[in-house]
């Protein structure tokens, strides 16, 4: 583009649109990589990111705080003890106790056994608004039991319970991240109140409903939610299925085998029930489902048993949740009829809402994630990880390098889980922040999960995780623009969404739940 043989005016044309054209290239350089160099994506140390940005040095306090050294082991070792106790819903003293006793001695003031619980409760720091809510779990599951950082099935204890949903980093990560708040209003006199909401029997979506009709969440502005992952993200919309947790149970009457005539089997009637159950599943809408299991059907096969009982799970939209329990029932009334015994109890326990996060609420969130940035993973975890993915045959990538995108809602599920936090949803605005340490492809209630919520990738990913919530408190408490945009959303969509319990009103707290196993295993659990 020498110009030779052009006139003045078609030299400076082309010269412009040169310009132009540089600009362009420039814009586009930056508009492509910066979101890169600013949420670490290229795989810089945890916090070379954050440092980059002016940020409030309040969030730069937080960040800092939870960046120490011996408060990575702290919670750490508080994580790896959780884990260790493997505690049941509704049996989990010592984890409950751990995560209050740590809280308390932080500064917060705790409410313990609230809403019937023994093992729930609610820390407090601060007074007035903005009242900021994060939840927190650490129940374990059933027969999960695996040693961690071991890439094989290689139970610690057989057959006892494991965390193979991550809860004893979920737990921790919230009150790490609950009293680096403190600390910053502390440190800055930041006017508002901290809380984290201590949650059993997640697993089993008892705690948060109970919780809700005791009230505790009435004055909360905004609520902070979290999960383990293998990835670092949030989301927002409607999620996962509501759900009606029951045990029926059936009453007949006994006699011995050779004279079965006498007697009237409770036994056959939880299977006829099965039975209408199994083929009303023909007419299920795609994504809803049936699970049950028999929890008693007698103790010897020449005895007639006149006690049985089946544990349903039964999921389905909020819209169409209330009607599908109610079809069941009629599947155990009309399984009473024709064995002629008595369907002697329905005990609900536990009823929840889907889950439907906040738009304002998950951006915020957002935000903050790709401030934080992803863990950097050593050698030898990035070893384990492959070593993991390979004994499950899926593709060997090492731990995640970079943080996700806002996931947006992503219209009908076919399937999918269900939590009790979606009644909490829809008592004040909440979104969850999943923090990653999970190897990917590791699979959710299942020994490969528990291998993976041990150790230092565990540790890692709890820490920023707390660092995501932390900075996000900050924000809400410093920030009333971004409150009022989440709280106008909320209020908005409450108009079409009014929360209403699926409890009914006679339903308490299932404390016995998990009694008797926890009883068989915690003297193994306890060595």
């Amino acid at each position: 583009m020498g110009g030779k043989g052009m006139t003045a005016k078609e030299r400076i044309t082309v010269s412009h649109k040169y310009i132009r054209s540089k600009k362009s290239v420039f814009l586009l350089f930056i508009s492509v990589f910066f979101p890169f160099l600013i949420s670490g994506a290229w795989g810089e140390k945890p916090g070379v990111a954050a440092s980059k940005l002016k940020i409030e040095k309040e969030k730069k306090f937080v960040l800092d705080w939870l960046s120490q050294p011996e408060i990575i082991e702290k919670f750490g070792r508080i994580s790896d003890a959780i884990w260790s106790y493997a505690e049941l819903g509704l049996q989990e003293y010592k984890s409950s106790k751990l995560l209050a006793d740590t809280l308390e001695k932080a500064g917060f003031t705790v409410e313990r056994g609230v809403a019937g619980m023994p093992t729930a409760f609610v820390a407090s720091y601060g007074s007035g608004k903005p009242v900021i809510a994060i939840l927190g779990e650490y129940d374990a599951l059933p027969m999960l039991s695996q040693k961690g950082r071991v890439p094989r099935q290689e139970p610690l204890i057989p057959g006892a319970p494991g965390h193979g949903c991550g809860h004893n980093t979920m737990g921790t990560a919230a009150a790490a991240a609950a009293i680096a708040v403190k600390e910053a209003m502390v440190q800055f006199g930041l006017k508002g109140t901290i809380r984290m909401y201590g949650s059993p029997a997640e697993e089993t979506l008892i705690s948060r409903p109970f919780m809700v009709r005791a009230g505790l969440f009435k004055d909360v502005d905004v609520v902070i939610d979290n999960h383990s992952s293998s990835d670092f993200g949030t989301d927002y919309g409607v999620s996962g299925n509501a759900l009606f947790s029951v045990i029926f149970t059936f009453k007949g009457k006994t006699a011995h085998g050779a004279s079965a005539w006498l007697g009237r089997s409770a036994l056959d009637a939880v299977e006829l029930m099965n039975i209408a159950a199994n083929y009303f599943r023909e007419h299920l809408n795609l994504g809803h489902r049936l699970h049950y299991v028999i929890t008693a059907g007698g103790e010897a096969p020449n005895v007639v048993p006149d006690k049985a009982s089946v544990w349903y799970y039964i999921r389905n939209s909020d819209e169409r949740v209330e009607e599908m329990f109610q079809k069941i029932v009629n599947c155990a009334k009309a399984a009473a009829l024709a064995t002629e015994t008595e369907l002697a109890e329905v005990r609900v326990l536990s009823a929840v809402h889907q889950r439907h996060a906040n738009k304002a609420l998950a951006e915020l969130f957002q935000r903050n994630i790709e401030l934080v940035g992803m863990p950097e993973w050593s050698e030898e975890e990035e070893a384990f990880a492959r070593a993991l993915q390979k004994e499950l045959g899926v593709e060997e990538r090492g731990m995640p390098k970079k943080v996700s995108s806002l996931r947006e809602p992503r219209g009908i599920e076919i399937g999918g889980g269900s939590s009790d936090v979606g009644d909490v949803s829809l008592i004040a605005p909440l979104a969850t922040i999943r923090f990653p340490g999970q190897v990917p492809g590791a699979i959710g209630h299942h020994w490969s999960s528990v291998a993976c919520n041990y150790g230092s990738t565990a540790w890692k990913g709890l820490n920023v995780g707390a660092k995501a919530m932390a900075a996000s408190a900050i924000d809400l408490l410093l920030k009333p623009h971004e409150l009022k945009k989440i709280r106008d959303e909320f209020e908005a969509y409450s108009k079409s969404h009014p929360y209403k319990s699926f409890l009914p009103p006679e339903a308490q707290p299932p404390l016995d739940l998990n009694e008797d196993l926890m009883k068989k295993w915690r003297p193994f659990l306890d060595k």
